[in-house]
This record gives C-alpha cells, sequence and structure tokens, in this order.
C-alpha cells in the first residue's frame, strides 16, 4: 500500500485538475464538483448577448470547443457559438427539455420528457442514435404537500428537472422517471444494464473510481457499480408517509476525497463514505428542501436551500457553518465555484456572484421580466410574495405559484463560467451570456 500511495495522489491530483477545467457536462464532470477554471467576473459589466428559445430554459448550459449547448422546454436542443451567440444548430425531440446535455467524443447526449434519451452529432446536430425508457413521469403523490383532496394523486410541479448524464468510459450513464437508473453504450445506444429503484429518479448521477452515485425520490441514496450495474449500498433518507414534502432526494451528488454529498428533501444536505454508504455527517435546513447539487472546493461544501431562501457554506470534513447568509427568494439552482467567487440562480429572475470566503454579494444581475415584476409577485425587497402565491389551499395552488416564479424568468438553470463569462438559461426562454 505504501508503495503505490504516491502514485494513487499523482493520478487523484491529475484527475482534480482535469476535473477543474471540465465543462462538458452537468456541474462540469463527471464528480459534479461545481467548479470552474478561472477568471471569474467579480463586477459585472454587459450582457455579451442573449439567444431566444420558444419557452423556458431550464436546462444547464455546456461548452465544449467555444460552443454552447443547452436544452429547451420548447423542445429543442440548441447549439449556440460561445463568443456571439449565433445559432450553430438546433434539434427537435417531442417533449420538454430540461435535462443538462453531456458532451464526448463529438456527440451530445440528453434525456427528453417525450421519454427518449438522444445522441446528436455535436458539430452538426444530426442524429445518431435514441433510445426509449420506459417513459417518463413527475413524483407524485396522495395529499401531496398536504393538499386536498387528500386520497388524489398529484404531481408535484416543483419537481421541474430531469435526470442529466455523466458520460465516460464508453458508457453514457442517467436515471428515468420510469424509476431506472440506465447505462448505455455511448457509440451505439445500446443498453448495458438499468438499475430499478422505487421511484422517479431525476437527480443526475456522478461517477467516481468505477462507482456511479444517484438519488431516488423513493428516499434512497444509491451506490452502483458503474460496470455491471450491481448494487454497492443504499442509503436511506427522511420519510413523509402523510404528505410526503420532506422525502426524496432532488439534489444530484457531488464526489471529492472519498466522500459523496448530497441534498434531500427531508431538508438535509448528508456527507456519505463513498466506500460504504455510512453516514459522516449532517446538516438539516430548518424544514427547507435542499434540491442545489453541492459544490466541493477548498475543504467547503456550497449549497442552497428552497423555500427558506439559505446560501450555504459548510466545512467538508464537519459540516459545521462557515458562512450562512440569508438570501431573498427560493434557490433550485446549485453554485458554480470559480476561484474565490460563487455564482447561483435565482427563483426570484436574478443571477448572484458572491465572494466565496465571506458569502457577500459582489454583484447580481434581474432579467427583464423580473424587473417587470408583472402582478407584483415579488415584494420591493424581491422576496416572494407569499400570501399572494399561496392565496389559497385549493389543489392548483402550487401549480399557480410555479407558473407565477416562471413568469418573472426564475431562474433554475445552474450558471457556467467560461473565460470570464457567465452562460445561464431563465424561465424568459433566454440563454444569457453575461461579463
Amino acid at each position: 500500500m505504501m508503495k503505490v500511495s504516491g502514485v494513487l495522489f499523482l493520478l487523484s491530483a491529475l484527475y482534480a485538475v482535469t476535473s477543474i477545467n471540465a465543462q462538458s457536462m452537468f456541474r462540469g464532470d463527471p464528480v459534479h464538483s461545481g467548479t470552474y477554471a478561472g477568471p471569474a467576473p467579480r463586477q459585472f459589466h454587459r450582457v455579451k448577448w442573449k439567444f431566444p428559445t420558444g419557452d423556458r430554459v431550464v436546462s444547464s448550459p455546456v461548452f465544449k470547443d467555444n460552443v454552447i449547448y443547452f436544452g429547451g422546454d420548447d423542445g429543442n436542443v440548441y447549439a449556440v457559438d460561445a463568443a456571439t451567440g449565433r445559432q450553430i444548430w438546433k434539434r427537435e425531440t417531442n417533449g420538454p427539455v430540461p435535462s443538462t446535455p453531456a458532451v464526448a467524443d463529438g456527440t451530445v447526449y440528453i434525456g427528453s420528457y417525450d421519454g427518449k434519451f438522444y445522441a446528436f452529432n455535436a458539430q452538426t446536430g444530426a442524429l445518431k442514435w435514441k433510445f426509449s425508457t420506459d417513459g417518463e413521469r413527475r413524483f407524485e403523490a396522495k395529499g401531496l404537500h398536504g393538499l386536498q383532496p387528500k386520497n388524489q394523486t398529484i404531481a408535484d410541479p416543483f419537481d421541474i428537472f430531469l435526470s442529466s448524464p455523466v458520460a465516460a468510459n464508453g458508457s453514457v450513464y442517467f436515471g428515468s422517471g420510469d424509476g431506472n437508473v440506465y447505462a448505455l453504450d455511448a457509440a451505439t445506444g445500446d443498453l448495458r444494464w438499468k438499475f430499478k429503484t422505487g421511484d422517479v429518479v431525476h437527480a443526475s448521477p456522478a461517477l467516481a473510481d468505477g462507482v456511479l452515485f444517484v438519488g431516488s425520490w423513493d428516499s434512497y441514496f444509491y451506490a452502483i457499480d458503474a460496470a455491471t450495474g450491481k448494487e454497492k449500498w443504499r442509503f436511506h433518507g427522511g420519510e413523509d408517509p402523510q404528505i410526503h414534502n420532506q422525502v426524496g432526494f432532488q439534489s444530484s451528488p457531488s464526489v471529492a476525497n472519498g466522500v459523496v454529498y448530497t441534498g434531500c428533501r427531508d431538508s438535509h444536505v448528508y456527507a456519505l463514505d463513498a466506500a460504504t454508504g455510512k453516514e459522516k455527517w449532517n446538516v438539516f435546513n430548518d424544514l427547507s428542501w435542499v434540491n442545489s447539487a453541492p459544490a466541493v472546493a477548498d475543504g467547503k461544501v456550497f449549497f442552497a436551500t428552497s423555500d427558506s431562501s439559505l446560501y450555504h457554506v459548510v466545512d467538508a470534513a464537519s459540516g459545521k457553518s462557515v458562512v450562512r447568509q440569508q438570501g431573498k427568494a427560493w434557490m433550485f439552482s446549485s453554485p458554480a465555484v470559480v476561484g474565490d467567487v460563487v455564482f447561483i440562480g435565482v427563483l426570484n429572475g436574478t443571477l448572484e456572484a458572491r465572494d466565496a470566503k465571506t458569502g457577500d454579494l459582489l454583484w447580481d444581475f434581474k432579467v427583464d421580466k423580473s424587473k417587470q415584476n408583472d402582478g407584483w409577485v415579488l415584494t420591493s425587497e424581491r422576496k416572494f410574495n407569499e400570501p399572494f402565491l399561496f392565496r389559497s389551499n385549493w389543489r392548483e395552488a402550487p401549480l399557480v405559484a410555479n407558473d407565477e416564479q416562471i413568469r418573472i424568468g426564475g431562474i433554475y438553470s445552474s450558471p457556467l463560467i467560461v473565460n470570464g463569462v457567465a452562460y445561464f438559461g431563465s424561465t424568459d426562454g433566454f440563454l444569457y451570456a453575461l461579463e
């Protein structure tokens, strides 16, 4: 063991360098570190460009060879010139595409709400192959969130994302609303294996050391052998059998130094031993969901919460709080760490840039729809006008609230930083490039 430790250290260091410069899949790399190479704009200068689509943009952009790729809820997958915002190609699917693509070996991989998983030529957009799952659906439960009637099954309007793929070692991995995690041959789309969970899988898997890590709405978090599809271990999150509010893994994991970090709708962030699944620590977030995928950098874990609107940084080894800032609105977007700056999207239609050490707000950018604030969805402090959003307890109340958040340009998309430019999507239908 002593003879190979130096080699393992060098390999780990090399992988870390490779990861921080990767930008071609969700959260930057297979381990979902959420870290990107600099420089980072500590001041906002201008909108470099904005690109219009036909519907909201929930997908997070990725970058490869000076091209930005992303999905649109208008059913299209887009390739846009990173410098100019000029469309290179778009290809239609038969459903919304709130998944983030992965780009590898000249191929763009992405899933759609039509229940198909697609592989497109990265240069031309030509279809290489598509794979049919057993069908997409949102998480649903009877009496969800305490809504009436309590015996009626209700689809969760806040199950907003689709699982984003990881491409590595000739395979592509993703989760599905049919409850399965899939491994496909990246070149042909042939099924290599599928792993059945107890419910919808819309979290995005992370891959490290030959193991796939992913959570499910069944409240279990899984470690799966990436080569065989065999379960290595599972971890049980919280349960909420009455109203199903504090239940399920919607957050996507990050892996660093043998530890898996993930948020859960049971209001916790968990640190789990990657080899055994044993809990190392957890952070309770006052009954607020953690849908944001944690970022891990400089021995710290960065994440945000939904309705309590907290921006939180904790020590990666102990879970002890380092920075805790009260934000203005809900956050489903995942933080991007670029040197000494952290970027995150907010559902009030704002992109925030914060100092990585102090958490202080450096600058923010509001999309036009957010500034217009049609219907006074936001208060003068840019918080959600919750008595207005949730003005009744009838069954469609969350749908109405979700629609209002979308109408003001909420940012679910996780920001991507490349060469000092911040790219992100908004529910106003635009992809933005800021510098």
